[in-house]
């Protein structure tokens, strides 16, 4: 005891202890905080992508053809059947994470559905536990409340289930006929195993953060003992940062070198975590430029539409002098502009007659239906804007809320512009493509009405000069 009061006696000791100790509890709350909310952040992220993945795959069923097929063993052999799972097969591939994917609908039993297109064959253990999946067996969905809201809308389980086929994470969206109507529900599943592979690469970073946290408090605790309180209380608040999600957040410290090791040991943890989130995000951007090309599959007269128009308003963005970030989301919004076509019957797509009145308000929905799938995922609210308007007229008279003039972002200025010029300058299946000279006629006639004036002449100087 005498020793330790001794060895306590200088005040730069008990500061350096009081430091270590704190440090590492506040290391150790601060990679708890993260952790916590990196697994609850990855999972949300989970949750809605199956959402997505589910209501954009349930646009692409035809539920006339859905109606059509018998619901009985023999079911298997209708021609609507192989087409539907043909179509559900393609989705499956393109989304690697899925393990299964089915369509489902209710039947006059409370809680006991039936399933009407299952593409994936049960393996042999499943079928000799007597598990099945043709059209009208049937299933206890009663089981699962989230499945029984999926008439309504859109939604996931809030957590892993498990049933006769195994444990999952799933997500829903109902199939509705021409009416609107819900006829139908498809659902996707992901094993637990891969959600749980997801997870320990979380578990495996955090101990490697935990672990260098301890290990740096201890070395700056020993050689700093003045001068500390307003360094760790920027640590902390950098920590809170953090945990609050603002993983871009950085922490600045003029100081001893060791302090500063600090500072750049916390913002590379944020920036690993950062460039984690991104990962998902290049994911979640991967999967609707998968689903883009269905769309161009199903119109082939707008394939490689998308790739131009982000170029276009690449090129016009850099020359009004726009920093790369900004044209960095500009380029993704553009890339994913038309993915609300997914909800526009392939007839009316390609139709080479004149649209009736009915058929122009189902392409002019496609704005919000773009925008109605990308906002559960929590996407930048200017790249929404932009989605949703980039069909606005400077003039007031575009659609889906005619916006005009200064209303309507320069952003979602420029991707209209390029929008129409590619459009103009491709083939489409009512009109051959304009000649350059042409489309430049329509843009200087357009300008002040249609478009931006400032946009129009940014890109005709750009035209000119290439």
């Amino acid at each position: 005891m005498k020793t330790l009061r001794f060895i306590f006696r200088s005040f730069q000791t008990r500061v350096t202890f009081i430091l270590i100790v704190t440090m590492i509890f506040s290391g150790v709350v601060s990679n708890l905080l993260i952790y916590k909310f990196t697994l609850d952040s990855q999972f949300s992220q989970l949750r809605d992508k199956l959402m997505v993945i589910a209501q954009t795959a349930a646009l692409t069923v035809d539920p006339a053809a859905l109606s059509r097929i018998p619901l009985n063993r023999d079911g298997v052999q209708a021609p609507e059947y192989q087409t539907v799972a043909g179509t559900l097969r393609k989705i499956k591939d393109l989304n690697q994470l899925i393990t299964y994917i089915y369509i489902m609908t209710r039947t006059s039993q409370e809680g006991i559905w039936q399933f009407i297109v299952d593409p994936i064959s049960p393996t042999q253990e499943q079928r000799r536990r007597g598990l099945t999946s043709y059209p009208g067996d049937r299933y206890n969905a009663s089981r699962f409340p989230e499945m029984l809201k999926a008439f309504d809308g859109p939604s996931a389980d809030r957590r892993l289930a498990k049933d006769e086929w195994g444990i999952t994470l799933s997500g829903y969206a109902p199939i509705r006929d021409s009416g609107g109507k819900a006829i139908a529900v498809l659902g996707v599943d992901v094993t637990a195993a891969d959600v749980y592979a997801i997870q320990q690469e979380v578990h495996r970073r955090a101990i490697l953060v935990l672990l260098l946290g301890v290990v740096l408090s201890l070395v700056i605790g020993m050689l700093i003992a003045r001068g500390i309180t307003e360094p760790i209380e920027r640590l902390v608040d950098g920590t809170r940062h953090i945990a609050q999600g603002d993983l871009r957040y950085k922490v600045k410290i003029e100081g001893t070198d060791e302090i500063n090791q600090l500072a750049q040991a916390f913002n590379r943890m944020a920036l690993r975590l950062y460039r984690s989130r991104r990962k998902l995000d290049k994911y979640f951007y991967h999967t609707v430029e998968a689903l883009i090309r269905i769309l161009e599959a199903r119109d082939r007269y707008t394939r490689g539409h998308s790739e131009r128009v982000s170029g276009y308003a690449e090129k016009i963005a850099a020359k009004m002098g726009f920093g790369p970030q900004e044209i960095i989301l500009l380029k993704e919004a553009a890339l994913i502009h038309d993915i609300g076509k997914l909800g526009v019957q392939e007839s009316i797509l390609n139709k080479k007659e004149a649209l009736t009145e009915e058929e122009w308000e189902s392409i002019r929905h496609h704005p919000i239906i773009a925008e109605d799938i990308l906002r559960p995922l929590l996407l930048n609210k200017e790249m929404l804007a932009m989605i949703r308007g980039h069909h606005e007229r400077y003039d007031g008279s575009g659609y889906p809320d005619r916006h005009a003039g200064d209303a309507i972002s320069v952003f979602t200025q420029i991707l209209s512009v390029a929008d129409s010029y590619d459009a103009m300058t491709s083939p489409r299946a009512y009109r051959q493509a304009l000649c350059r000279e042409e489309a430049v006629r329509e843009l200087q006639k357009n300008r002040g009405s249609q478009f931006s004036p400032k946009v129009v002449d940014t890109f005709l100087g750009i035209i000119n000069e290439e």
